[in-house]
């Protein structure tokens, strides 16, 4: 029989149906809440699963990205290290043969200095030696006219010495022959003697002279080798000391080659492990809000 169905039987029948119809109603009702409450508690704990699950996909994607992009800034930095060491080795190597190079022209150059200086001064002593060796001929020469000079007039004095004892020989002949025709008379006699005598002081005289002339003419030849002999100290003493060469200055050597240091590879940088959200407290959450809505609901509505 259909509860809903008419009944004539008075207002006491409809009534009591009606309020059975409403209870019925009240704990259909109550039920749909309790369903809705379980279902919404159970929804919201799988989305929360859910969420968490995509908030943990995404925390790892990130950080294998910053692990991937530490690992590449790790690999940049020791590729620039690595190209910045070799810059560095090169440019120390080039530097090296640059300066060495430097240092060989600079001891050449200076070795060629030295060597022209030395000839240059070989020249100036052989410039000297000849000037001395010209000076020494002069001063032989000029002794040896001087000589010759002292000589002839010595010479000059010893002929007219003789020239004069020729004349006193001539006249002490005369003299002689005179006294000869004169043989007598005591006055011619005495006049002869007196001749003889005069003659005899002439050549006295004469010696004397002639002596004087010739110890003159000594002094002036020693005076002549004394000269000479201070003119070529003279120039010996302003000829050049023969040059010696200076010692070459060493050669250089290349400088010890340099021991470098690797850098130190650099390893990426720690990246933090993310902090992994609970994909099952939602689902907890969710069921026991659920089963505190079934443990609360008033079941004694449907007995």
């Amino acid at each position: 029989m259909n509860d809903f169905e008419f009944n004539p039987k008075g207002p006491d029948l409809l009534d009591q149906q009606l309020a059975e119809s409403g209870l019925e109603m009240s704990i259909a009702w109550a039920g749909v809440n309790l369903l809705l409450n379980v279902g919404s508690s159970l929804a919201q704990g799988f989305m929360g699963s859910s969420a968490a699950q995509k908030a943990n996909d995404q925390a790892q994607k990130d950080y294998e990205a910053q692990k991937v992009q530490a690992h590449n800034a790790a690999l940049i930095q020791n590729a620039y290290q690595d190209v910045s060491f070799g810059i560095e080795k090169l440019n120390y190597q080039v530097n090296r043969k640059y300066e060495y190079a430097n240092a060989l022209r600079s001891w050449q150059y200076n070795e060629s200095i030295r060597d022209f200086e030395y000839l240059q001064a070989i020249k100036e002593y052989g410039k000297s030696v000849e000037n001395t060796a010209d000076q020494l001929t002069y001063n032989s020469v000029a002794e040896l006219e001087a000589r010759e000079a002292e000589q002839a007039a010595l010479n000059e004095i010893y002929k007219e010495d003789a020239f004069n004892r020729q004349g006193a020989l001539v006249d002490r002949l005369q003299s002689e022959g005179q006294a000869a025709l004169l043989q007598s008379g005591r006055s011619s006699q005495k006049a002869l003697q007196s001749t003889i005598a005069s003659l005899g002081r002439n050549a006295a005289i004469m010696d004397a002279s002639l002596s004087s002339s010739v110890e003159q003419s000594q002094r002036n030849m020693r005076s002549i080798s004394m000269a000479k002999y201070g003119a070529d100290l003279q120039a010996k003493a302003s000829m050049m000391i023969k040059p010696e060469a200076m010692p070459g200055m060493a050669k250089p050597t290349i400088t010890p080659e340099r021991m470098f240091a690797a850098p130190m590879p650099i390893s990426a940088a720690p990246v933090a492990k993310p902090v992994m959200q609970s994909t099952t407290a939602p689902l907890v959450s969710g069921i026991a809000s659920a089963s505190k809505a079934a443990m609360t609901f008033d079941w004694s509505k449907f007995n």
